[in-house]
């Protein structure tokens, strides 16, 4: 099960998405911890590298962390995409990852991300730059195209591809449907079938099943889990293991429990009791979600000020759904 991209070795195909606002370092951590191949940081802003922004700089602090993991670049400028670039290979960062997916307007307005479908000659310029700026691997996420009429990830990938790029990660929707509706698998075997470098798969794989079926139907070398894994890190584990043909278990209520804290100890650990607790009241609605009284206790981590006050929350709550 074992993949490359260029010379970094991957050691299965299961793949963590950038997720901003998610994928922060006690993510990434909890991702390896359960099994994932291949790691992304949350989008890291070209001009944030290029002015030493300290927000970026804490994005791309990869500090005794488990390689490979992947630094998503977004940005449209192809001046300060390169010299972000070597900012980046000069931090030790191992892999780059350019994004052409996100769909977010404030990042759409500026003309990066997602806006980059529909812009291919600007797109070209930005990643042929990038990828001669660096003597590191660089991959891109792409979607299906910007808008139904605007269906173009097969040539844009293979224009990445002509610049460069080390791997395509291909999302089946356009920039108009966001995360809605159903991702379109058959865009990612038509890239499969147009490029020679690994396609990731990325859209809908909420299951070992899920993910076993984007590969069969689409021969996509690995697979990129989202939001499948929000509140359920154990899902890396759980493809990997699927994939593998090894016995796929499912994870207790003290492993729920377990996980949950360290989770919350993990952010508070790197961002700080306040910041850490209001960003995890949105993480333990996850791990709590579709169980019995979730709702009354996603009220009342809400309205947790401290750690201890959390912690304890969420020993209760599980606690009491081992007992039921």
């Amino acid at each position: 099960m074992n993949w490359n991209i260029e010379n970094i070795r991957i050691e299965n195909p299961v793949v963590s998405a950038p997720l901003a606002g998610i994928s922060d370092k006690a993510y990434r951590i909890l991702a390896r911890e359960h099994g994932c191949g291949l790691i992304h940081t949350e989008m890291v802003s070209e001009m944030g590298l290029v002015y030493g922004n300290k927000k970026t700089a804490e994005l791309t602090d990869l500090d005794g962390e488990m390689q490979p993991v992947s630094v998503q670049l977004f940005g449209s400028d192809p001046h300060a995409l390169g010299k972000a670039g070597r900012i980046l290979q000069e931090r030790g960062v191992r892999l780059i990852d350019f994004n052409m997916g996100c769909p977010a307007p404030k990042i759409v307005r500026n003309g990066e991300g997602s806006a980059l479908m529909a812009n291919p000659e600007l797109a070209s310029r930005a990643f042929g730059t990038l990828v001669e700026s660096v003597d590191i691997p660089v991959t891109v996420k792409i979607r299906k195209g910007f808008t139904p009429d605007q269906i173009n990830a097969v040539d844009i990938a293979r224009r990445m591809e002509s610049l460069g790029a080390s791997a395509v990660t291909v999302h089946g929707r356009t920039r108009d449907q966001f995360y809605s509706g159903t991702a379109d698998w058959d865009i990612i075997r038509q890239v499969v079938q147009a490029v020679r470098v690994p396609v990731i798969g990325n859209g809908d794989v909420f299951s070992p099943e899920a993910a076993e079926d984007m590969i069969r139907q689409t021969g996509c070398t690995a697979v990129m889990v989202a939001r499948g894994s929000f509140g359920n890190p154990w899902l890396f584990g759980q493809i990997a293991d699927h994939l593998a043909g090894r016995v796929v278990s499912l994870p207790s209520m003290d492993s729920r429990r377990d996980t949950a804290i360290r989770h919350l100890e993990l952010v508070v650990r790197f961002k700080g009791e306040t910041i850490g607790i209001k960003e995890m009241r949105k993480q333990m609605a996850w791990y709590m979600k579709g169980f019995r009284g979730a709702a009354v206790y996603r009220d009342r981590v809400n309205n947790s000020r401290t750690l201890d006050e959390m912690i304890a929350l969420v020993r209760e709550f599980f606690d009491r759904q081992a007992e039921e």
